[in-house]
């Protein structure tokens, strides 16, 4: 059985990541978790989610949930404007074989101030 996967080509995904809390996670003093904006490589949407959440892991973070988005064409189709800083990121993350995380929002429950 000849392998056929140097034959898939490689997209960059665009993932939303909801994580809540693990020591060590880096995020905000009084957050309860965040959302990570994610540029991901893979042959299809589930190998880009694979390599996000194992990455996410290693950095000691704790993904609940992933949404994607799609591929650049994908969005393109759908009408989404992508800013040129947005399709930068994207190119790096398929040249680099990798997943950038371009954007966190922390959450807070408790939205009083300190």
């Amino acid at each position: 059985m000849a392998k056929e996967k140097s034959a898939r080509k490689q997209q960059v995904f665009t993932l939303l990541v909801e994580v809540g809390r693990s020591k060590g996670d880096g995020l905000p003093e009084g957050s309860s978790g965040a959302a990570l904006m994610c540029y991901a490589s893979g042959v299809d949407e589930a190998e880009a989610v694979r390599e996000t959440v194992a990455i996410l892991k290693q950095a000691e973070m704790a993904p609940l949930d992933v949404s994607g988005y799609g591929t650049l064409d994908e969005r393109l189709a759908e009408g989404h404007d992508i800013p040129d800083e947005e399709r930068a990121l994207m190119a790096r993350a398929l040249e680099e074989n990798a997943v950038i995380v371009a954007q966190v929002t922390p959450f807070f429950d408790d939205q009083r101030a300190n």
